[in-house]
């Protein structure tokens, strides 16, 4: 090898070339054959491809807390968003580079064009892009999009040209396959610089123009380190680099290169990295398929098929499935076989992958797509030492993650939390504040089995690329609360429409911020004042009372929000019939949803208030309750019937509006009469004397179809409605059998869709009442009332009281006297 003592393939490195290591980036095959080559030249230094502003990073490589996979991550100081990984995995050879070099105290290097250029060349066209480490073949970087459709693919071309349709294939073959120590140890590198070196005459820089100015500064910095070291030095960059490294240039010219490069201020240091972002699949430029597997093949001491076939057995039986030792060993001959039969010198991860279907998986490819995300992907996530430099708020954040055990997992997980319990309370405030910087670790997710605001359900899952947003929220302050509070008040002022400053508001509940609650209060109430859509109005309501709700778990004061909502509910009260006059079919449909949500908001408007008056005043007076503390729980029913009664009766006076007015459409005048019923301010008669009106011949079918789809669809439980009140079935399939066929294919797609949205259970049983009939349908009721079999025509008294001391534990009622009126029941007495 040239550059060795007497031309020799054994021997430390004396003078003359540099002993240059071409590489494919995370290519265990590579790794072993760069720590079989160091360990036979013995170089006096080690030069790695890399940004040169890491070398102070070197040594925390060898320190006990670092694990790979991990990443150098450079940023530019004055806009962390500019900013560049070099990924490195145990099974890369860069990394077992730098490991040799420090466990054999031999200076380490990185020799690549520096961060502070690469950075200013612009995000969309670093010399490395996001990845930082080269292409797949080794080549490195990326180009501006008018470029991408001509680079070459150096280890497609060789591939093609030894006759395989798969690169990864023909890889595996030639350099994972072999045994790193066996033969000549520099044999692959010569072998491997020919080849590059034919594909560089053919192609030139293959599309990648910037790599010439990199390859200029590399050829620099070897010249110094041979001239500093007296030769013995190594070098170890990309395959594709390597006949440039070569090439006599002098040194003028590879100076003019470089002059007038950009620069920007940038920092550097470690972050973890995970299997997962390695691969291809995550759009990582120099990404591999197959980063587990890959690491299981650079780590495994011998018989990597068996126990690669152990690993995929130990998973799926903890998935439950029947995988026995049988399986194992009758995968382990089948892949031996594929192998044989496809001419491989080694079962590869194609024959193994085969093998694991037709044996464990019983040819499913549901459970080998686990396989794959879990072992061949994998899911490892890297560690880095505290040591390593860090912005203050990237500190600060792991003091939290510490004190509130939240430990960072690239596993996506759910946690559950109890705000009541002090550390979950913590969780879900760093969590919340996290997602107001931007870095979204966890999303909010429905929580099972409870709908109670004082439990979340977070879906959790670190991504390297997490780093960069901690280091660009870094400008908002040196902790998360004081950044955030920064962020939200610079969002709040810059919020372009109503609805955004609601969610703004409900966020820093949310989050705890009460710093930032009064810019964010005083932008809500401003720009609350200057719009008049009352759609938008209608879309910021529910927000900002849904916020209310959270003060009873978080301890915060909401007085500001109620008054800010309740001025809101009431110009939506103003403006919603006129709003909804001259609506095409489109709009209509979407006001219907602004009524629900300003239904559902000015219900919870209304609870909220009524608990708020009972907290504050403590010990009240109601008649017929007496006063004290013990009498709130009794006084709370009282108080949110007086409390919510004005806002509530104004409401319900805008819904008795909206459903008798023939300007309004079909869809929002159904609508109203539904909530109205359920509120219990309509009465069933009347109901049904509305919708008979509605169905009546004199209305277009169009016209009824949408007051029915008002009335019964949009999942508001319509069909149960119709299921247990026979009046108002009646009318709607008289209705629908009296439908001219011209017009009917007009209405069907809108009643489809109505009916479409009950459950399965609902639609059966409405089948089954209408194929009934009217004279059947009240067959298994006494007394031949309205109804369906198993309900009786009137209330049942003696049955409602039953539950009665049910009922009065769960209000908290035990021991208050029960307010009864004339015509009340024990139950009756309890629900006034």
């Amino acid at each position: 090898m040239t550059g060795t003592d007497g031309g020799e393939s054994e021997g430390r490195v004396t003078g003359g070339a540099p002993l240059l290591l071409g590489v494919r980036h995370h290519g265990p095959g590579s790794a072993r054959a760069v720590r079989a080559a160091l360990d036979a030249a013995r170089p006096r230094v080690v030069l790695i491809e890399g940004p040169p502003e890491a070398d102070a990073l070197i040594p925390l490589a060898a320190d006990a807390d670092m694990r790979p996979p991990v990443a150098l991550l450079a940023h530019a100081v004055d806009e962390p968003g500019r900013s560049a990984f070099w990924p490195l995995a145990e099974f890369s050879p860069e990394w077992v580079a730098m490991r040799w070099a420090l466990e054999h105290e031999v200076p380490a290097r990185f020799v690549d064009l520096p961060a502070t250029h690469s950075l200013a060349w612009g995000s969309d066209e670093t010399a490395h892009g996001t990845d930082g480490s080269g292409g797949a073949d080794g080549t490195g970087g990326t180009e501006t999009a008018e470029s991408v459709d001509v680079r070459v693919d150096p280890l497609a071309v060789l591939a093609e040209t030894a006759g395989y349709d798969d690169p990864e294939r023909w890889w595996e073959d030639v350099v994972e396959h072999r045994s790193g120590g066996q033969g000549d140890v520099f044999g692959p590198f010569l072998a491997l610089e020919e080849a590059m070196g034919a594909l560089r005459e053919t192609y030139g820089h293959g599309g990648h123009g910037k790599d010439l100015v990199r390859e200029a500064y590399m050829r620099l910095q070897v010249r110094a380190a041979q001239r500093e070291f007296e030769g013995g030095v190594a070098v170890v960059c990309g395959a594709w680099h390597v006949p440039a490294l070569r090439q006599k240039a002098s040194v003028a010219a590879d100076r003019a290169l470089l002059k007038g490069l950009p620069k920007v201020k940038a920092d550097m240091t470690w972050v973890p990295w995970t299997h997962r972002r390695l691969s291809r699949v995550s759009g990582y430029g120099a990404g591999i398929d197959s980063p587990g597997w890959y690491g299981h093949l650079f780590t495994a001491p011998d018989r990597p098929i068996e126990r690669w076939m152990t690993k995929v057995a130990g998973l799926l039986r903890a998935e439950d499935r029947l995988v026995s030792s049988a399986h194992v060993i009758e995968a382990v001959r089948l892949a031996e076989t594929l192998a044989a039969m496809r001419g491989r010198p080694l079962a590869g991860l194609s024959e193994t992958t085969d093998a694991v279907r037709a044996v464990m998986c019983e040819g499913s490819d549901v459970p080998l797509s686990l396989v794959h995300d879990r072992l061949v992907v994998g899911d490892v996530l890297g560690e880095v030492p505290q040591g390593a430099p860090a912005v203050p708020l990237q500190r600060d954040l792991e003091r939290a993650q510490r004190r509130l055990r939240l430990k960072p997992e690239a596993l996506e997980r759910e946690l559950e939390l109890d705000l009541r319990k002090e550390t979950d309370a913590g969780r879900s405030r760093l969590l919340h504040r996290l997602r107001l910087l931007g870095v979204a670790w966890g999303e909010p997710v429905a929580s099972r089995g409870s709908t109670g605001t004082f439990r979340e359900t977070w879906r959790l899952r670190w991504e390297p690329e997490l780093s960069v947003r901690v280091a660009e929220a870094g400008v908002w302050g040196t902790t998360v609360p004081a950044a955030a509070t920064a962020k939200a008040e610079a969002d709040a002022v810059g919020a372009p429409s109503l609805a955004d400053v609601t969610a703004l508001a409900e966020r820093c509940l949310l989050a705890e911020l009460p710093d930032a609650l009064p810019v964010v209060m005083q932008v809500l109430a401003d720009r609350a004042a200057l719009d008049a859509d009352v759609g938008h109005l209608a879309q910021a309501l529910p927000a900002l009372v849904r916020s209310l709700r959270y003060g009873d778990v978080r301890g915060t004061d909401t007085h500001a929000l109620t008054e800010v909502a309740e001025g809101l509910a009431e110009r939506i009260f103003v403006g919603l019939p006129p709003a909804c006059a001259a609506l095409d079919a489109d709009a209509a449909d979407e006001m219907r949803r602004h009524v629900d949500a300003v239904h559902g908001a000015v219900g919870l408007l209304g609870e909220t208030g009524a608990v708020e008056t009972v907290a504050d005043h403590g010990d009240v007076a109601v008649e017929g309750v007496g006063a004290g503390p013990g009498s709130a729980a009794a006084a709370r029913g009282v108080v949110s019937a007086r409390g919510s009664g004005g806002l509530r009766g104004r409401w319900h006076s805008v819904l008795r509006v909206l459903s008798g007015r023939d300007s309004v459409p079909g869809v929002v005048r159904g609508r109203a009469v539904r909530l109205l019923l359920d509120d219990g301010e309509l009465g069933q008669d009347e109901a049904a004397r509305l919708m008979g009106l509605v169905l009546s011949p004199g209305t277009p079918p169009a016209d009824a179809a949408a007051w029915i789809e008002g009335f019964v669809g949009g999942g508001a439980g319509g069909g149960m409605l119709l299921v247990h009140d026979e009046r108002l079935l009646g009318l709607v399939d008289a209705w629908l059998t009296g439908v001219p066929a011209d017009a009917f294919t007009d209405v069907l797609p809108l009643l489809r869709r109505t009916f479409s949205a009950y459950e399965a259970g609902v639609r059966r049983t409405l089948g089954e009442l209408v194929r009934r009939g009217p004279g059947e349908r009240r067959g298994g009721v006494p007394g031949g009332g309205a109804g369906v079999p198993g309900f009786a025509a009137e209330l049942d008294a003696a049955r409602a009281d039953a539950v009665l001391p049910v009922v009065r534990l769960l209000l908290g009622l035990d021991g208050v006297p029960v307010q009864r009126g004339a015509d009340d029941n024990d139950l009756a007495g309890v629900a006034r």
